[in-house]
């Protein structure tokens, strides 16, 4: 009888999909509910220490602004659980540029794909993203240079209203070289340390800590066609491919902010 017990307790055991088995971190990183092509990227994108250094616990409420195709997202839906809960700021719904909404209705679409995605909302970049004082972090990966002008304002903003006092503000960008101008940290995709601390100072955040975990040295940021020369984009298609390849992703800056107690 013993023996038939623990035999049905594996069998139930290995039913349960992987999301709903464990929540820390290294099991939502290692599950087998991500995407192979997005578990290929971990090498430059350090799940890991990144979201160790941004001080995610898996109770907390996130805000993952503009979340893209939803490489974190994975992640975060695998790892969050109650009362935590990830809030996807995602292009607006009613966006009248197709890029927009194409990006938008395919993380929708994304977000339906599994019972994992259950603890995930999704709402509007522009909107207040949540109630006032409510959420316990909120983080973007590769966005700021997206952003720069009003709407940087406006999403820095947004982001300090809805964080509770102490709430953290992680930042990933890529990171230009000191000195860059405006024009061109639009061109580039490449954003200077200086503006991303100034725009998050300048909406009330501290800075508390820096971080080398996503540094690239081999990233020369002089290319034809900015960072997107560089994997995963590569914009020149075939053209000195290998050597982007070697190269690797962009060297980018991880910035750990927090709005005051």
């Amino acid at each position: 009888m013993k023996k038939i017990n623990i035999f049905m307790s594996l069998v139930i055991l290995l039913s349960i999909p992987s999301f709903l088995q464990a929540h820390d971190l290294k099991g939502a990183i290692n599950s087998s509910d991500r995407t192979p092509k997005n578990v290929m990227r971990d090498k430059y994108r350090n799940p890991y220490e990144t979201i160790t250094f941004f001080k995610i616990e898996p109770d907390m409420t996130v805000v993952e602004l503009s979340p893209g195709s939803g490489w974190y997202t994975e992640i975060f839906a695998n790892y969050l659980h109650e009362p935590g809960n990830l809030i996807a700021a995602h292009f607006d719904s009613n966006s009248d540029r197709e890029y927009f909404k194409r990006g938008r209705a395919n993380f929708e679409k994304k977000m339906k794909s599994s019972k994992m995605y259950n603890n995930v909302s999704i709402v509007d970049l522009s909107s207040n993203l949540a109630p006032k004082n409510s959420v316990d972090a909120v983080v973007t990966f590769r966005n700021l240079h997206n952003w720069i002008g009003p709407q940087i304002d406006k999403i820095f903003e947004n982001s300090y209203k809805t964080l509770k006092p102490g709430g953290i503000f992680g930042v990933v960008e890529h990171r230009a070289n000191p000195g860059t101008t405006l024009d061109a940290m639009k061109k580039s995709g490449y954003v200077t340390e200086d503006y991303a601390i100034s725009i998050a100072k300048k909406h009330g955040f501290v800075l508390v800590d820096k971080s080398e975990i996503n540094a690239n040295p081999k990233d020369l940021k002089n290319y034809e066609r900015g960072v997107w020369t560089l994997p995963p984009s590569l914009r020149l298609k075939d053209k000195d491919k290998e050597k982007y390849l070697e190269i690797g992703e962009s060297d980018r800056m991880t910035l750990l902010f927090k709005k005051p107690e």
